[in-house]
């Protein structure tokens, strides 16, 4: 292993969050089923804006709409017809023969906020009466259902030298306000993500802070602590029978793989990618956790989410946590700042995939907690002249792409004001199943710690229009 190397530098098995020990696990989980021959898509990547994207101003405008509703800018015609998109959307305009809109997602939670936004639509779970009694105390539990991307990976055969389910660039939110739905919870803690943070003063770098080789190791010293470790491990085989130690014995072999694999590390460095490419992204961290992306479905990863990773620079401009979250100024943080981002990096995924013949194969997904209330105007913003959107769990947009999507359409639609679903409506729960359908997951059987079979998500189903 090349310690001198820009990006992704694993090892000691301490601290393997990325393997499941970020979040207490309850049971055993299913086996491995290999997937159908049906389903196109080998991986899935996930581009969450955290924040809450305003559906109303980019995927699903409303042009006829009163002004106070519409706001300002214009709905634009695209390489497909049919497929309007926003006006300064223009990159992405040109890939929309490959985009799926599913407008008018019913996602209402009885909060209208965040934690659960992300619960519902990470999970495909209606969250239970916690969320609205505990509030931003509502952390991640380990009975919580798991999230989309933890059930891939306990369905999916493990990957032979990298982790079945990546995360980044970041663990959203801040401690101790961590969004519950990211992690496998009562699936097993094994099939927690790996997660791979990233910064935006060094876009190039990405790393897992609870796996970090020390300077002082290389691999022939970490081997050789190893085999010290191997005679203390033999000393306590009769505990072997604990589920919980072989979970860790689990983890620490899958570790220590990950540690000694330059197969893992190549794989990590973006900085590897020519300079037109990484240009072509955008040399921002968003941009290049979508570049890392890629490489990690080149090398077989099936799940990797990129959650936005929000700005402070934005945080006083759009009244926010920097991210999607636009209570005010909605309409210069959009123009000047969000979208043009979003704009370059996901239009160059899908661009990238299609020229690498890996689109059809890799499904692509953006959504978010929520979408922005239609009506400008938020009360702790400055109301109409704050220029602001707030929360609206209920109605968002989901794209799709690629994994046997059919692109250059629309499915379902919203009201004329974009408020609430209107026509074809589907749930987090149906978006979840075309997931699972698309990666031909189709056995949501579990087994609970008492040996009693269950269903990973009972509701819902695949919107087979799509495909």
């Amino acid at each position: 292993m090349n310690q001198s190397r820009r990006s992704f530098v694993v090892a000691s098995t301490a601290g393997i969050a990325g393997f499941g020990l970020g979040t207490p696990g309850l049971i055993g989980a299913p086996q491995a089923v290999a997937a159908p021959s049906k389903g196109k898509a080998k991986s899935t990547i996930l581009f969450f804006l955290a924040g809450g994207a305003s559906h109303i101003d980019t995927w699903d405008m409303k042009p006829n709409a009163p002004e106070e509703y519409r706001g300002v800018f214009k709905q634009t015609a695209t390489a497909a017809p049919g497929v309007p998109l926003c006006e300064h959307l223009p990159m992405l305009a040109k890939q929309a023969k490959h985009l799926a809109i599913i407008q008018g997602v019913k996602s209402t939670v009885n909060t209208n906020d965040h934690h659960a936004g992300y619960y519902y639509n990470l999970t495909g779970h209606v969250p239970d009466q916690s969320f609205l009694s505990l509030g931003n105390n509502r952390t991640p539990m380990p009975d919580d259902w798991p999230f989309m991307g933890s059930v891939v990976s306990a369905k999916r055969p493990p990957h032979p030298y990298l982790p079945s389910l990546v995360t980044l660039p970041e663990k959203p939110s801040k401690a101790p306000y961590t969004r519950p739905g990211q992690f496998a919870a009562k699936l097993g803690i094994e099939y927690d993500p790996l997660y791979v943070m990233g910064t935006f003063d060094k876009p190039l770098i990405f790393n897992a802070p609870s796996i970090s080789l020390d300077a002082s190791l290389n691999p022939k010293r970490l081997t050789d602590r190893q085999a010290i470790l191997q005679k203390l491990d033999d000393a306590k085989r009769l505990l072997e029978h604990s589920s919980k130690t072989k979970t860790w014995s689990k983890l620490q072999d899958k570790a220590m793989s990950l540690l000694l694999s330059a197969q893992a590390t190549k794989a990590f460095d973006v900085a590897e990618e020519p300079v037109a490419v990484r240009e072509r992204y955008g040399n921002n961290t968003n941009a290049m956790s979508l570049l890392l992306a890629r490489r990690l479905v080149e090398a077989g990863v099936p799940f990797i989410t990129v959650f936005w990773l929000g700005e402070e620079r934005l945080n006083k401009k759009c009244k926010s946590g920097g991210g999607w979250d636009t209570h005010g100024n909605n309409f210069n943080c959009l123009k000047e700042d969000l979208l043009p981002s979003f704009d370059r990096s996901f239009s160059a995924l899908i661009e990238d995939l299609s020229q690498r013949n890996l689109l059809d194969s890799t499904l692509l997904m953006v959504t978010s907690e929520m979408g922005r209330k239609p009506k400008i105007g938020d009360p702790r913003s400055g109301g109409i002249n704050g220029a602001g959107r707030d929360h609206w769990t209920h109605c968002l947009s989901v794209l799709m792409a690629g994994g046997g999507i059919q692109g250059g359409q629309v499915h379902g639609a919203s009201d004329k004001r974009g408020e609430f679903p209107e026509q074809k409506i589907v749930t987090p729960a149906d978006v979840t199943k075309t997931v699972y359908h698309a990666m031909a997951i189709n056995d949501l059987e579990a087994v609970d710690k008492e040996g009693r079979p269950y269903n990973l998500l009972a509701d819902g189903n695949p919107i087979l229009d799509l495909f």
